[in-house]
């Protein structure tokens, strides 16, 4: 008798997928709005960064701040799913750093919390 070469699906046993795209595409999320969070705040901060983030002069330094943001998370979301495509990792520890970037992220981009880090 032969068996399929995977016997394991014709018994009904099934391997789990494995949860690293998943994850980092959670995690570059997290990274993603941390560093919208921090060119934010420092373009606000620094006149000559503001200056450096101005890729089109009607939207101001906002067009370098969301341009460098999304190079960011999408390099982070390729080079983590490249590392992570096939392995399993701790879903709860990504989920944490994740939310924590982002309310890091959010932070920063709120007004009243920017200017009391500003000392205004």
């Amino acid at each position: 008798m032969n068996e399929p070469a995977d016997s394991n699906t014709s018994k009904g046993i099934v391997a789990p997928l494995p949860n690293g795209p998943g994850a980092a595409a959670i995690l570059a999320a997290g990274i993603g709005s941390t560093t919208l969070g921090v060119l934010a705040f420092a373009g606000d901060a620094s006149p000559a960064i503001n200056n450096l983030l101005v890729l089109y002069r009607p939207t101001g330094s906002l067009s370098g701040v969301t341009t460098v943001t999304v190079i960011v998370w999408l390099g982070t979301w390729l080079v983590l799913f490249r590392l992570w495509r096939e392995k399993s990792v701790a879903l709860a520890r990504v989920n944490l750093a994740a939310f924590a970037m982002l309310a890091v992220g959010f932070l920063l981009t709120f007004p009243p919390f920017m200017d009391l880090l500003q000392g205004k």
